[in-house]
Formats: structure tokens, C-alpha cells, sequence
């Protein structure tokens, strides 16, 4: 391990707060419009902007909002700072004017009929969620980008050269499970340890702790905003929201000891996030928004059901989560358009059970042991979700992976740490399952539940 480890990852990649309902197909075309739209503006002035769409973008695009969200994005919005409630007006403005304000300053006309375009089955190289942006300057020259939306919200361009990164030395790199298990041998430190000397090297603790309880709060709130919602999704499907009425019920029946009630309030706020995430509102994407309620669920259920849960225990489960999600990032993916959702609910549920496993005082060992179980009864998961929408199966599927979280964190702890398939083994093996998948099993909806459940 070197300082120049490719590791060089810090908390706020992989935990950001913003919209639904896709990390992929929404929060990043969101952040590369917005980037298109500032750099075209310091090019010259543009007269008109396009937006070409390629791959699991065109395949499920309308049905994630991946148009909504570009129209957003260019108008100089970004998913941290746009108003769930306040984007349908700011696009209904746009699409009776005929025209939006690039990044908020210059106005151009925009036609979603020939100016936003999806190539459907059409996929370029470099990445299954591709888009293009181009603009035809008053000088007559172009400037054009193409864009890559990576997954858990990431983005990648054409024209990245690296050096808008800053380029941080870590104290204690990795790229391993087995690197963790090495880094806290010698030095005697747990991994939420490694990853808070780490996180030093980018911020104060103070300033992480701060982001931390951020994202907690964020996750939080996004439980109790989804127990108070009620009726249909949006989208065509009509699917009802279920969290209240769940909520409703559980209250009305009171305390109660047993494990399979317990289950049932984990359910419900897996269920409550990921109704709200489908419905456009704020979550914290956790590595990504089709898996945003894994990790909320299991840390709400550490804090309700686990005695004498604090926040000192909430930070160790989300520091621990993160440098499990690093692992998958760095050596596998986190977008469902390569990896099939074992890339999206079964890394979730993997960072949840590493996370809870910790923070119940388990030792760096048996918190491998849960990543690894919680991952490899994901494996070969597919990504097939019907009508394009993040709803049908997607929304039980994280209540699943929260429950198969909690699951796996209190086998690992009835362990010693040591077992037969590592950590490092199961991702290379989501790796290679992923690239083995059919590309129709991977976000396009072309496969799957997608084709066999005819739409509402």
C-alpha cells in the first residue's frame, strides 16, 4: 500500500444528500447538466443546447426522471440545493416557455421535442449510462461533452484530466478487505478508526462529525417524511404508499418483544424512504437512491432496538459503512447498469451489516465477515424494475436488504471472524456475475420482472 493508493476516497463521495429517485439516471445528469451549463457559458454564447441520451439513461430515463432532471440541471439547479417541492413548477415554467436560464443566467430556447433526445438501445463506450451535451455558440462554433453517470450520483466526463481532484495523501490507504484487516492489526485500530485518521487528511473531525450527524438527520427525517405520506406513487403504475397505514398499525398495536415485530419496523422504514425516494424527495444516497433505505433502516433500528445506542455508535456504523462501500467502488461498481442491483441493494446491505456490526463491538474481523455475508446472498441480483420506475420491485427489495443486513451483522458476531469466502473474494465475484449479466437484467428493463408483469 502506497500514499498514491487509488483509495482516495473521503465520506462525502459516497454519502450526499439530494433527490430521487435514482442515483444514476437522476442525481448524476442533474450534476453533469449543471456542469455543462457553467462551462458553456464561460465558452461564449450559446444560441441553443442539446441533450443526447444513450444506454440505461434512454432505456429508463423517463421512467427515472433522468429528463426532469436535466432540464434541472441546466437551468443551474444541483441535487443538494433544488426543492423536491418546488421542481415540478420550476419545470412546468420551462416547458411552457419553451425555454429555460442556462446555469441561472443566460436564456436560451429549449424544446424537449428536439432538443432532449433518447437513442434508445443505443450505448456508447465507456459506461452503460452515457449522455451528451452539445451547444451551437452566437460565434458559430460548438462546444460539446459527453458525460458518464458512474453510479451513487458520480459523474464522469470526456474531458476529465484528473487535476480538478485534490490529489490527498491518506495516512492508512487501502483497496482491500484485507488491507483493513492488515491496517488494524498493526496498528491497533478499529476500521472506523482508519477511516477517521483518514478523514482527518481532508477535514477537521469536527467538520466530519458535522457531516456526519448531517447525514444522519437527512436519513432520518426522510423516515419520518415518508410515514406521514400517503397515496400514489407517480409514474403510471399506481402504486399506493404503504408506510403510513404500516406506521399506523404498529403504533396501535403497541410495544411488543417479539423478533418478528421488530422485523416489521425495520421494513417500515426501508419501505418509508425508498416511498419517498420514488416519489422525487429528499434522501441521502447510501451508496445510491435505489438502495437509499438499507442503511437509514439499520440505523434507525440500532438507535430504536440496541440499549444504550449514541450517537458516538451511530458515527461507528456510518464511518464503517463507508470504508466497506469504498471497497466496492474501487473494485467493482455501485451503478446498477453494470452490476445488476447486487451493485446497488446487496452493497447497501453489505455497508449496513459491516456498519451495525460494528457499532454492536464487533471486531474488525467479524465486521468483514458481515460485509461479506451480507453481499454474497445478494449475488447475482438483477436490476429489472418494471415500467423504468424505481417502485416495482425496487422499494420491497431494500426492505429485504435491511432485514438480511441485521441478519448477517448478528451471524458475524456469533463468529469468531474467521470463514471461507473473504470480502475481497465476493466482490470480485459481484464483479465478475455483473459482467456476466445480460445487459437487459441491467437497467434497461428490458428483461425480468420488466417484461413479465404487464404494466397498470
Amino acid at each position: 500500500m502506497t500514499a498514491t493508493s487509488p483509495a482516495a476516497f473521503s465520506i462525502v463521495d459516497l454519502f450526499t444528500i439530494g433527490v430521487g429517485p435514482s442515483s444514476s439516471h437522476t442525481v448524476g445528469p442533474m450534476r453533469a447538466a449543471a456542469d455543462f451549463a457553467a462551462r458553456v457559458l464561460d465558452e461564449g454564447d450559446p444560441q441553443t443546447v442539446r441533450c443526447d441520451l444513450y444506454g440505461s439513461l434512454a432505456l429508463t430515463g423517463r421512467g427515472h426522471a433522468t429528463d426532469l432532471a436535466v432540464l434541472l440541471g441546466l437551468s443551474g439547479w444541483h441535487p443538494e440545493t433544488v426543492d423536491p417541492d418546488a421542481a415540478p413548477g420550476l419545470i412546468a415554467a420551462i416547458r411552457q416557455d419553451r425555454a429555460l436560464l442556462l446555469d441561472g443566467r443566460r436564456k436560451v430556447a429549449f424544446s424537449e421535442d428536439g432538443d432532449l433526445n433518447f437513442h434508445m438501445g443505443e450505448f456508447l463506450p465507456g459506461h452503460a449510462n452515457a449522455m451528451r451535451l452539445s451547444a451551437v455558440l452566437a460565434d458559430g462554433g460548438t462546444f460539446g461533452r459527453t458525460y458518464f453517470s458512474i453510479g451513487g450520483g458520480a459523474i464522469r466526463s470526456d474531458g476529465d484530466d484528473g487535476r480538478e481532484r485534490p490529489n490527498v495523501a491518506l495516512p492508512l490507504p487501502f483497496r482491500a478487505g484485507a488491507d483493513l484487516i492488515a491496517l488494524g492489526e498493526e496498528h491497533g485500530l478499529s476500521i472506523a478508526d482508519i477511516m477517521w485518521t483518514n478523514e482527518e487528511a481532508w477535514r477537521s473531525r469536527e467538520e466530519t462529525e458535522t457531516f456526519l450527524d448531517a447525514v444522519r438527520r437527512a436519513m432520518l427525517d426522510c423516515i419520518d417524511r415518508g410515514c406521514r405520506q400517503d397515496g400514489l406513487l407517480p409514474g403510471g403504475l399506481k402504486v399506493r404508499r404503504r408506510a403510513r397505514a404500516l406506521h399506523a398499525a404498529l403504533l396501535a398495536r403497541g410495544p411488543s418483544a417479539m423478533p418478528s415485530h421488530i422485523f416489521e419496523w425495520v421494513s417500515l422504514f426501508a419501505l418509508s424512504v425508498n416511498e419517498e425516494n420514488a416519489a422525487g424527495g429528499r434522501v441521502v444516497t447510501a451508496p445510491t437512491n435505489g438502495a437509499a433505505g438499507v442503511l437509514p433502516a439499520v440505523l434507525k433500528y440500532y438507535e430504536m432496538f440496541v440499549p444504550d445506542a449514541d450517537r458516538a455508535g451511530a458515527h461507528t456504523l456510518l464511518m464503517t459503512a463507508t470504508a466497506i462501500g469504498f471497497l466496492y467502488k474501487l473494485n467493482a461498481s455501485i451503478s446498477a447498469a453494470e452490476m445488476g442491483c447486487q451493485g446497488e441493494v446487496g452493497v447497501a446491505c453489505s455497508m449496513a451489516a459491516a456498519g451495525l456490526t460494528a457499532a454492536l463491538g464487533g471486531t474488525n474481523r467479524q465486521i468483514e465477515n458481515a460485509a461479506e455475508i451480507g453481499m454474497e446472498h445478494n449475488l447475482g441480483l438483477t436490476c429489472d424494475p418494471i415500467g423504468g420506475l424505481v417502485q416495482v420491485p425496487c422499494i420491497e427489495r431494500n426492505t429485504m436488504g435491511a432485514i438480511k443486513a441485521i441478519n448477517a451483522a448478528y451471524l458475524a458476531l456469533m463468529g469468531d471472524g474467521h470463514h471461507i469466502v473473504s470480502l475481497d473474494q465476493v466482490i470480485e465475484t459481484m464483479r465478475q456475475t455483473g459482467e456476466d449479466m445480460r445487459s437487459k437484467y441491467k437497467e434497461t428493463s428490458l428483461g425480468g420482472l420488466a417484461v413479465n408483469v404487464v404494466e397498470c
